[in-house]
């Protein structure tokens, strides 16, 4: 896409009312006081949705009396009370999150709030078994589990990969697609819709049938950053750009997710920081990547899953105080994203849709690790490169660090039983594999 289309799709310039805080219309928004958080109105049924959301698949975890990896409920409510007190509406979980805990935990929080206050968004994630019993368990189990009788949001989890006949296997055969109209019909569904990851002749397979009248889909939900923006991982996924072209010629809301690449977006490399903090000083690398996604008018909701109040305290800041960007400013975010491209990081967004992994390997934290290296500079990669030594032993030392040593990249046998649950077809043996021989080249001297 070239660079001027980049920007006539973006129009940035004439958003500056629609992303203006509510009751401000056009006004200059402070950076000081507490501000309003931006809302926008689906078209379809008149709600009014928090331009941020809450995306429940990283609520904060700790150890129980068994050593068991749990949801810290008491953080979940503390956050979940600060957001709603701020502004957000937009809740976004689904059963296969944080394995299977996060929906018992954003009800539970939840629901200490009038049901009026908030939209729930979850979805049918039947990745494992599409038998039609199975299938309409997990979506009456995600009734109870959310304390509500009606989902706002409702989502088909995950589709694209496979097309039309993966489509098909999960939701027509199966006779769930007739099942979830009637419960559309019936009001226990208000919008119907799906999250994408795949290929652009994968994704028109699917608004075909929208067009059609075969299925009619109220919203959209994708994968969406400057960088994915026109720089997708190549061998599968679409760039965003054509997927919200292809969505606003047809009116249909747009939900963000990935608005930081799995927070890759948060922590960029030092150079690219050094641009943005000359431009902003005071504003996180963060907020530029928020700010993208919100100049786009037809986006509804931008997702971030936050862990802790820090971040969730500093994005309720970015959208109570928004300022859609200039062509300028959109020029110069291709700009970085070209730049992004430039580092040979792994595409993982750290879903942990992979986990767990049969033979104990901790695939996200190991991908996260080598990332992170690249992106702070210390990452060795050849004896002739200055400091080799002690940007060898940096790393070394802080992958043990990071990653207990049976969890290690190095114990991958490739059985590929992860393959199928990546939603952004990361080779994820060949990664691991990949990761180990690089860690023994360190060891050995051999790099």
């Amino acid at each position: 896409m070239k660079r001027r289309d980049f920007i006539k799709i973006s129009g940035a310039a004439a958003l500056a009312a629609a992303c203006a805080p509510k009751g401000s219309q056009g006004a200059k928004v402070s950076d000081e006081g507490p501000g309003e958080m931006v809302y926008r109105t689906n078209p379809n049924n008149g709600d009014k949705v928090s331009l941020l959301g809450f995306g429940c698949m990283r609520w904060p975890m700790v150890r129980n009396a068994e050593g068991r990896s749990v949801i810290d409920q008491e953080a979940v409510n503390e956050m979940v009370d600060y957001a709603i007190e701020h502004g957000i509406n937009y809740f976004d979980t689904s059963p296969a999150y944080l394995q299977g805990q996060s929906e018992m935990a954003a009800g539970i929080a939840l629901s200490r709030h009038p049901r009026e206050k908030y939209y729930i968004a979850t979805k049918l994630s039947n990745f494992n078994n599409q038998t039609p019993e199975a299938s309409i368990k997990m979506y009456h189990d995600s009734f109870e589990q959310l304390k509500t009788d009606y989902f706002d949001y409702y989502l088909l989890h995950a589709i694209g990969s496979g097309g039309v006949a993966a489509f098909r296997q999960r939701y027509v055969q199966n006779g769930m697609m007739e099942f979830l109209v009637k419960e559309r019909e019936a009001g226990r569904i208000r919008n119907l819709g799906f999250s994408f990851h795949g290929s652009p002749s994968e994704f028109d397979s699917l608004i075909a049938m929208h067009d059609s009248g075969e299925y009619h889909f109220d919203f959209v939900q994708i994968e969406m950053n400057y960088v994915d923006w026109n720089h997708a991982d190549g061998r599968r996924n679409a760039n965003a750009s054509y997927l919200y072209e292809e969505l606003d010629k047809r009116g249909i809301p747009i939900v963000i997710m990935e608005p930081l690449l799995g927070g890759r977006l948060a922590n960029v490399p030092e150079g690219i920081a050094r641009q943005m903090k000359q431009r902003e000083p005071d504003k996180s690398v963060a907020s530029w990547a928020f700010r993208f996604c919100g100049s786009h008018e037809r986006v509804l909701c931008t997702l971030s899953g936050m862990t802790n109040m820090d971040p969730l305290v500093e994005n309720v800041q970015t959208f109570s105080h928004f300022r859609p960007m200039t062509e300028e400013e959109l020029e110069f975010m291709e700009e970085m994203a070209v730049q992004m491209t430039e580092y040979p990081m792994i595409n993982c967004t750290d879903c942990k849709y992979c986990m767990p992994c049969p033979w104990g390997i901790d695939i996200p934290g190991t991908f996260q690790h080598y990332n992170r290296c690249i992106t702070e500079g210390t990452y060795a990669q050849s004896q002739e490169q200055k400091n080799y030594r002690k940007l060898k032993r940096a790393y070394l030392v802080s992958y043990d660090r990071a990653i207990a040593t049976v969890r290690q990249a190095d114990h991958c046998i490739s059985c590929g039983e992860c393959l199928s649950h990546c939603p952004q077809s990361i080779p994820i043996p060949a990664q691991l594999n990949r990761i180990a021989k690089y860690i023994e080249s360190l060891k050995q001297d051999t790099l």
